[in-house]
Parts: C-alpha cells; structure tokens; sequence
C-alpha cells in the first residue's frame, strides 16, 4: 500500500509538470525550422512552417506573442496597404471579422467608433488595419490553433555561447536555462537580432554616412530647411522640434548650473556623417476614457520635476501659438480606446537614452525598459495633473487613462513590449538603400514589398550654436511608391552562416530600414523567410543557394506580392 501510494503521488507529479511545464518536453525535440522570437514576423513563419509540412517551434524569450502587433502598436503603419498580401492579409482579414462580430464591442457601439489616423479601413474593405492589442492577441492565437507548432515561452537565448556551429551551419541554439534546441533551419524574427548577431552574423548599429551608400538622409540631420516650408507647415512641428528660444540650463541663462537631464554634451556632429546613436523609442500606449476602463495616470514613486523642465519651457517659450497643441499622437481604435504615440519637441519619445539597448545584457535592457517606462508615466501625469502645463491640455490629457482590460494582470494597463524602432541590422551582399526606397536601384529577387515613408524619430538632444535646445534626426520622407525587398537582404553571407534568415533585422541602411520597419512588412518577410527555409530544407541546399524563380512561385501561390504588375 506504501509503495502504491508514493507510485501515484509520483505519477500526479508528472502530470502536474506536463501540465505545467510542457516546455521542458518541447525542448529536447529537434525541429526542421526552429524560430527566435515570437513578434509578428515570427509568427507568420511559423503559421507558414506548418503550412509546408515542417516541423516549427516559436521560442518567446517573454510569455506574450505578437510583439508590438500585440503591444500597443494598433494603428497600423503601412503606407500603401495595396502591397500587404499572404499571411499578413489574413490577419488584418481575421482582424476584420473579429470586429465584425457584436460581442467584440463591450465599451462602444460599433456605428460610434470613427476610424481616423494615417491608415484608415475603407467602407467595403475586407481587412481592418486598427485594432485593440487584446483582439490582436486573440486572432493571433486563432490562426495558430489551426496549425502544428509548438511555442515555447520565457525562454532566453544565451547570447555569449548558446549558438552551436559546424562550419557555417548552426547545428543548435541554446538558451539560458539550459534547454537546447536542434534544427535544420533557423530565423531571428526578434527586434533585437540576438540570434544573428550571436551566429556571428555582420551587423550595424546606427547611422551610415550619406556618402556611403549614396544617399542624402542618412547620417546626422540637423533639420536644414528653407523658411518658406518651415512657416508653411505648423509652427515647429514640421520636425518635432522645440519652440524658439528655449533654455536648456539648469539655472536659466548659466551654463555653469549645468544642463537639464536628456540632453547631451557637444555638438550634434556633422551633417551627413555617421555614427552609432539610434532613434527614440517609447511605449505606444493603450488609452481609454471610458471611465469604467479607465486607470487615471498615477504620479510614480521616484517622480522629478527637472525631468519635465523642457517641457514645461517649451510650453512658456510658446506666447500662446500652440498653447493648446497636445504633444502626442492619440488615434481612436475601437472600444473607446487608442494608440498613443509620440509628438512635437517633447513627447513619448524618450530621446538618446536607449543608445546601449542593442549591444545590452538582459539585465541592463530591463534597466532601460523600466526607465522608459517611468519616464513616460512621469510624462503623462505631468500633462495631466501638473500646474505648469497649461490648462487646456491637462482637462485634454486627464480625461484619459490607461486600460483595466489590456496587457497582464497588475501592470496597471502598461504593457511590456517597449517601440523598438531600430537595434541592429544585418550586413549582408545587398544593402537596401535610399536609392531602393525611391526607385532609382531595383533588384531581381523580391520576397516582399514597402510602401511607407523613409521615417526616423529623433536621435539626439543637443544645445545649438544660440545656445538653445534642439532636437536632431528626425526624417519624414513620404511621396515614391512601393518598392520591392530584396531575398539577399534576408539571408546572412554564405560564409558566415547558410541555415539563418533574418526577416526584422535586415540589411538596410539607417533610413531605409526606417522604411521597411513596418508590422505587416515584417509579416510578409517572415512568410517569405519561412518559405525559403522549407524550399532549402527541401532541396538540400544553402538558403543562399535555392532556386529563387521556384521561390517566387511559392511566394506568389500563396499570394505574396512581391513587385508591381505594370499592365504593358
């Protein structure tokens, strides 16, 4: 009887750790394609793994799916939604149906909700490109149920030794928890590139030199623009700028107080050239103001008024102009609620303070995720609450709130995915450009399109030659048409690695990538990474060796749209 007993207690115990820790079986399973990074990219890929027969695991260093997809980012940023096909459609397709059903409006009815923003659904139109993060998570996980892949979640990529290789091949990956992972295939579908840059991988961090590549927006942007144009649009937002005149010192007028927090020491450097600072990121908040949803902006514990002088001066530098401007960005999705980005000289943005994110260990990344996420919070309390901000804006701003029913439990409705506009990109045989994004250079192996503008938040913080803060980096170059991605841009030189893809971090300049960085872009290249992945697999070869012509019929039978069809 003692023996039968300790024999069922063991036997529930096992249960108990299938049930909980199913991982732990996972892991030990080799895979034909094995995918770093559970965003949308990655997502795509695996969904189209399983679609060609193979054998996938989607390994999520978090325990969320879907990346910004599912992490605020609701308003879709396309440019041209013409060129967005495959898997990506399907979703905005299931995004539509999703919203089509009466339950799925439990804060607003659905002949309330106005549709605006840069990306609006048409009347008729089979996808819907706005969405709350919540309903993304959910048709995320509908569209994998239906296929066999296997997602292993909160599990982390040893970056000093985890990437085995044999030659140029990875044989397996392994994460810090030991767990060990053997495939034929890889793809790096994080933010980040952790998986390729710990491959040994060629990659940049930063801005290229014009004269590098050939280009004119590359490099240090110092905001040269006629007159003309700068009072033809409104006053000092054409680039997110500072008012005229505002002081950037500690003690107004004393350069020996020292500067106020976030602005850094020195000049911006010199138009055009080069260097290793990277674009702002921040959260795109989740609002509401339905006041049963809605969670008021809280003051945090370590709050500092310094941190908002900018703001507070730039606000008092105005006279009155923009006196009722609200810096941000705030475009209805349904439900009453919105995705909240950056704006003007002093928003969400929370510049030059993520320049060590790309090349950080885990620990130090938290670091700076927490920092910006306690200075945004800090943020919209003080344009809420603070008496300093004019008063029309804090009635605008304390109406809203962040939402009870988004994102985990106890995070007070902030979400854990930071914007992580630009980290690094591959360095591979072809570099996408300007030139690519404009249509002077074409390639002859696309796997996908990019429709919106080249696009770069600010970079730097920087007190002029007057002695006046500004901003430096912006870029918003809109007005050429869809252009083709090319497959070399996805793959790694031969020499450095033949069973890798990399469908985020892709080689492309500074500004072209600013271009690329799109949500359903990345859909479509994770698609497309996952289809050469199976081809190669299939036909025994380098994934810089498949047959592209064999390629592009796949992509275009599962109706991928690679270029423009000009009817001749």
């Amino acid at each position: 009887m003692f023996t039968k007993k300790i024999i069922r207690a063991l036997s529930l115990s096992v249960i108990f750790l299938m049930l909980n820790y199913s991982g732990i079986f996972a892991q030990n399973k080799k895979y034909d394609v094995i995918i770093y990074g559970g965003t949308s990219a990655g997502i795509a890929s695996a969904i189209q793994t399983s679609r060609m027969g193979k054998s996938v695991v989607i390994i999520e260093p978090t325990h969320r799916l879907g990346g910004l997809t599912t992490g605020g980012l609701g308003q879709t940023d396309i440019g041209n939604k013409h060129v967005i096909g495959g898997i990506s459609r399907e979703f905005y397709q299931n995004i539509r149906k999703y919203y089509d059903d009466p339950k799925n409006w439990k804060w607003q009815d659905r002949n309330d909700y106005l549709d605006e923003g840069q990306t609006r659904t048409a009347k008729g139109e089979d996808a819907m490109w706005t969405f709350e993060p919540s309903a993304a998570l959910k048709v995320y996980h509908q569209m994998l149920s239906g296929e066999k892949i296997n997602i292993v979640y909160g599990e982390r990529l040893n970056r000093e030794s985890g990437v085995t290789k044999k030659g140029s091949t990875i044989e397996s990956i392994e994460m810090d928890n030991g767990a060990k992972y053997t495939g034929k295939m890889f793809i790096d579908a994080t933010y980040e590139g952790d998986l390729m840059a710990a491959a040994g991988i060629s990659y940049r961090v930063g801005r290229e030199s014009n004269r590098e590549y050939g280009e004119t927006l590359n490099g240090v942007q110092a905001n040269k623009i006629s007159a003309t144009l700068k009072w033809t649009l409104s006053r000092n937002a054409y680039n997110h700028n500072f008012i005229d005149r505002v002081d950037p010192y500690v003690v107004k007028g004393d350069p020996k107080s020292g500067l106020l927090p976030y602005i850094s020491e020195g000049p911006p450097g010199v138009d055009g050239e080069g260097d290793d600072k990277i674009q702002a990121y921040c959260f795109r908040m989740t609002l509401t103001d339905h006041p049963d949803n809605r969670i008021p902006f809280k003051k945090p514990e370590n709050y500092d008024e310094l941190n908002y002088e900018l703001l507070f001066r730039n606000y008092e530098a105005d006279n009155g102009s923009e006196v009722n401007q609200m810096p941000w960005i705030n475009s209805p999705m349904p439900n009453r609620k919105t995705d909240t980005n950056n704006r003007r000289g002093f928003s969400t943005d929370f510049i030059g303070q993520n320049y060590d994110y790309p090349e950080a260990s885990y620990e130090e990344r938290e670091k700076i995720i927490q920092a910006h996420r306690e200075y945004q919070q800090g943020l919209m309390w003080t344009l809420a609450y603070h008496p300093r901000i004019p008063e029309k804006v804090r009635n605008a701003v304390s109406r809203w709130g962040t939402c009870r029913d988004e994102y985990e439990e106890g995070s007070n409705g902030w979400q854990e995915q930071l914007y992580i506009r630009e980290a690094r990109r591959m360095l591979s045989d072809y570099v996408m450009t300007q030139k690519n994004c404009e249509g002077i250079d074409t390639i002859e192996d696309p796997v996908g399109m990019g429709a919106y503008g080249m696009d770069s938040h600010h970079i730097q913080r920087y007190v002029d030659v007057n002695g006046f803060v500004q901003n430096e980096g912006n870029v918003e170059a809109h007005g050429f048409s869809p252009y083709s991605i090319s497959y070399r841009s996805i793959v790694p030189k031969k020499e450095e690695c033949n069973n890798l893809l990399v469908p985020v971090c892709v080689s492309a300049t500074h500004i072209a990538f600013g271009s690329i960085r799109m949500e359903p872009v990345f859909m479509v290249l994770g698609q497309s990474a996952a289809t050469a992945a199976c081809q190669a697999i299939k036909e025994g070869v380098a994934v810089q060796d498949i047959n592209y012509p064999a390629l592009q019929n796949t992509l275009l039978k599962d109706k991928q749209i690679v270029e423009i069809q000009i009817n001749k």
